[in-house]
C-alpha cells in the first residue's frame, strides 16, 4: 500500500462564464491544490524541519526562543511559523535532585485550533469567516527512562508517526535550564547529502616490471617487483565533487606455474602498502599498486614464470574502489 492508494480520485475543477459560484466551489478548488501539494510533500520528503525553527536557550534561562521556520509532517502538511516566539519552559523542580528532560515539539494545527483573522458581512446572510490564521501547535513532551521516551503514549505515537516534529531537547532543574538547548535530536525533512559513499570494482589495465623496487629485496632472485596500474571510471557513482578514494586489488594471492587452480602454488604475490592514487576527479582516478612476487619453495623466479603470474593477475584480479564524498 502506498500513499497514492488513499487518494480515491482526482477531480480538476472548471468554471464557465455565467456560472453561479458557491463557497463550496472555491473551497473545493483550494482543497484540490492543497491536497496535491500535500501529496507531493508526502511522496518526496520525510517528516522534519525543512528550514529555520532555530531554538535558543542558555543555562539558567526560564524560557527558550523559537525563530521562524518551515517543517513538514508525515501527511505532507506544512507547519509554518512566521514570527519569533518566546516559550516558557515547564515549571518543574526536578526529581531527587536530577533534571527532567523535555522535547519541544511542533504540530500542524487542526481547523478547531485556527484563529479567525477576518470576517465579512454576507449578502442577505449573517457575517462569516473569510480568513483563518494558521499557527503551529507547540508542546513540551516530558521524557522518562534511560532511553528518554515520551511518558504519554499518545504523544509518543504521534512522534513515531511523524505527526509531531521534534525541534529541541532541554534539561530542567529548579524551574530553569540545567544546560543549553540541544537540537541534535531534531529530524530534517531533507535527508543528509553527505557523506555520500559509493563503490565498485573493475579490471586493471596494465601490469609491468618495477625494477626500481628490486633494491628492497637486495636483488634476491626469489623476489620480483611488479607495478599494477590503470584508470578507474567512477562516473556511475554520480559524485558532484572529488571524493576521498581508496583502492584495494582483490584476487588470489598464490598461483601455480602449471595449474592455476592448484592450491600448492609456487609463486606468491604480496601487495605492499603503497597504493598510489593520482589525478583524482569526480568521474575517475589513476592508481598504481606495487606488488612483490616471491617463490614459496625458495627457487629462482624465471622471466617465463613472471609472465605466467602477470597473465593470471590480469585475468583473475579486480580493482575494488570506494569513494567518500563529504
Amino acid at each position: 500500500m502506498g500513499i497514492i492508494d488513499e487518494t480515491r480520485f482526482v477531480e480538476r475543477l472548471q468554471f464557465f462564464n455565467g456560472q453561479r459560484l458557491f463557497a463550496s466551489d472555491l473551497q473545493g478548488l483550494e482543497a484540490f491544490n492543497r491536497e496535491m501539494r500535500w501529496l507531493h510533500n508526502q511522496s518526496l520528503h520525510q517528516p522534519g524541519v525543512g528550514n529555520g525553527f532555530a531554538i535558543s536557550g542558555e543555562k539558567e534561562d526560564r524560557e527558550v526562543t523559537v525563530r521562524p521556520g518551515y517543517a513538514i509532517d508525515s501527511l505532507g502538511r506544512e507547519i509554518v511559523l512566521t514570527e519569533t516566539l518566546v516559550l516558557p519552559i515547564p515549571p518543574v523542580a526536578g526529581k531527587d535532585g536530577a533534571p527532567i528532560f523535555f522535547d519541544l515539539t511542533v504540530a500542524y494545527p487542526d481547523d478547531s485550533n485556527l484563529e479567525e483573522a477576518e470576517t465579512r458581512e454576507g449578502v442577505c446572510l449573517p457575517r462569516g469567516v473569510v480568513r483563518l490564521r494558521e499557527a503551529p501547535i507547540f508542546c513540551w513532551v516530558e521524557l522518562a527512562g534511560e532511553n528518554l521516551i515520551p511518558k504519554k503514549t499518545k504523544l509518543r505515537m504521534e512522534l513515531q508517526q511523524g505527526l509531531r516534529i521534534r525541534l529541541a531537547r532541554i534539561e530542567v532543574l529548579n524551574c530553569q535550564l540545567k544546560s543549553s538547548v540541544s537540537t541534535t535530536q531534531r529530524q530534517s525533512a531533507r535527508p543528509a547529502m553527505a557523506p555520500y559513499i559509493a563503490s565498485g570494482a573493475e579490471k586493471a589495465e596494465r601490469i609491468e616490471d618495477a625494477p626500481n623496487l628490486d633494491r628492497l629485496h637486495n636483488n634476491n632472485p626469489n623476489f620480483r617487483a611488479l607495478m599494477l596500474s590503470g584508470t578507474v571510471n567512477t562516473s556511475s557513482a554520480g559524485f558532484l565533487t572529488t571524493p576521498d578514494y581508496s583502492v584495494s586489488p582483490i584476487g588470489p594471492r598464490a598461483f601455480s606455474l602449471e595449474q592455476p587452480d592448484n592450491p600448492k602454488a609456487v609463486p606468491q604475490v604480496l601487495i605492499l602498502d603503497q597504493v598510489y592514487i593520482e589525478e583524482a576527479k569526480p568521474e575517475s582516478f589513476n592508481f598504481t599498486a606495487l606488488l612483490v612476487v616471491s617463490s614459496l619453495q625458495g627457487s629462482d623466479l624465471k622471466d617465463q614464470d613472471i609472465v605466467i603470474v602477470k597473465t593470471q593477475i590480469m585475468n583473475r584480479w579486480q580493482i575494488s574502489w570506494m569513494g567518500v564524498e563529504r
